[in-house]
């Protein structure tokens, strides 16, 4: 399952990480040492000793409390064995230095840490709101091989406005996929309130229009109950997709949302929707009329389902990612494989910064006689 996968890349590149993250551990005690090594080896006009202070400041930067109070105790015993050799070099004032900075130096520190393990723990809360609104999907529904793959343009982000579902309901595997305009908690909270309704109703509707009209009662209803002066009503872009058991056809019903990608031995199809479906709450401004088209899904066949972060990505020059092509030049690849490469080569495309937040849904028809995978 390729979740989160951000955490994974930071995985695989933390040993080419550990020698900088060492240096900078280390710079306090490579200050130190360089700065008493230049006040024994220099004349006592240069006094490099005035510099001791800076040692313990470093040090309240990347170290603990009580390491940093012992730097600052070696600082200024580093500073009386300088003046037994140079009996003029102002040490009264210099340890006055040491000690001041010394503390301050650990009170800095206790500060620092006591934010880290606010920010740690505010990042668990975050990750657990992620599991709620997005959890990781099922690796087989029926005959279906699913992965899916969650992208945030802010490094730190861990939830956003985009989201995802697969339900193995009595009709079929339905499919989830919209996003939410605008950003912060509101978008948030808009796109729980779409993916809760979808996994309700999608047992219980027979049809997509069904579940539609719901989902359309659910976002107007918290757009009402949430009054935000910047941004007074939520909208959302989604696409529903149905697959009956055993395959041959795929049900889809697309509301302003980016048209899915069908690969059929080596072939890309853009599934642009016949007549278009109004976004979600948008229905009162554009209509209510929900059109479901119906196109051919079998055996070995692989569709991609996408938000537009993916194909809204722009490299240097500002062009956007040509997904259709990227698709076509890939080739056949498992679910798994197509969206690890799609998350290398978009990073890679965009020069390591996102725009725009990243979901998308790989879903291929098994073909029969297709051995298990292990998850």
């Amino acid at each position: 399952m390729i979740f989160v996968i951000r955490t994974r890349r930071r995985r695989h590149h933390r040993p080419s990480s550990d020698a900088p993250r060492e240096i900078v551990l280390l710079s306090p005690v490579i200050l130190t040492v360089l700065i008493t090594g230049l006040a024994f080896a220099t004349p006592r006009e240069i006094a490099f000793s005035r510099l001791l202070p800076a040692a313990p400041a470093l040090a309240a930067a990347v170290w603990p409390v009580l390491p940093t109070i012992a730097l600052g105790a070696f600082c200024l015993l580093s500073m009386i064995g300088l003046s037994l050799v140079y009996s003029d070099l102002g040490t009264p004032y210099t340890a006055a230095a040491i000690v001041a900075v010394t503390l301050a130096a650990a009170y800095a520190s206790h500060l620092r840490l006591q934010r880290e393990e606010t920010l740690f723990q505010v990042r668990l809360v975050a990750d657990a709101a992620q599991q709620v609104l997005l959890r990781p999907l099922p690796h087989r529904v029926q005959g279906l091989d699913v992965e899916s793959l969650y992208l945030a343009a802010q490094e730190q982000a861990r939830i956003g406005g985009d989201f995802y579902e697969v339900a193995d309901t009595p009709y079929g595997v339905r499919l989830l996929i919209g996003d939410v305009r605008g950003k912060g908690l509101p978008a948030v909270g808009a796109a729980a309130a779409v993916i809760n309704c979808f996994r309700e109703n999608a047992y219980d509707q027979p049809d997509l229009r069904g579940v539609i009209h719901r989902l359309e009662t659910s976002i107007g209803r918290y757009s009402i109950a949430t009054l935000d002066p910047d941004q007074p009503e939520h909208f959302a872009t989604a696409l529903i997709a149905e697959i009956p058991s055993g395959g041959g056809h795929v049900k889809i019903l697309n509301c302003g949302h980016p048209p899915p990608l069908v690969m059929r031995n080596g072939e890309i199809r853009v599934l642009e929707p016949t007549v278009p479906s109004p976004p979600l709450n948008l229905a009162t401004l554009l209509g209510d009329d929900y059109n479901v088209d119906t196109v051919a899904f079998a055996s070995g066949d692989q569709m991609l389902l996408y938000t537009d972060g993916v194909t809204e990505t722009r490299d240097r020059a500002g062009t956007f990612f040509p997904l259709p092509e990227w698709m076509r030049q890939l080739g056949p690849a498992t679910p798994r494989e197509l969206l690890y490469r799609l998350h290398r080569d978009l990073l890679h495309y965009s020069g390591g910064r996102l725009d725009d937040d990243i979901a998308a849904v790989a879903v291929r028809c098994r073909r029969p006689g297709t051995p298990e995978r292990s998850a």
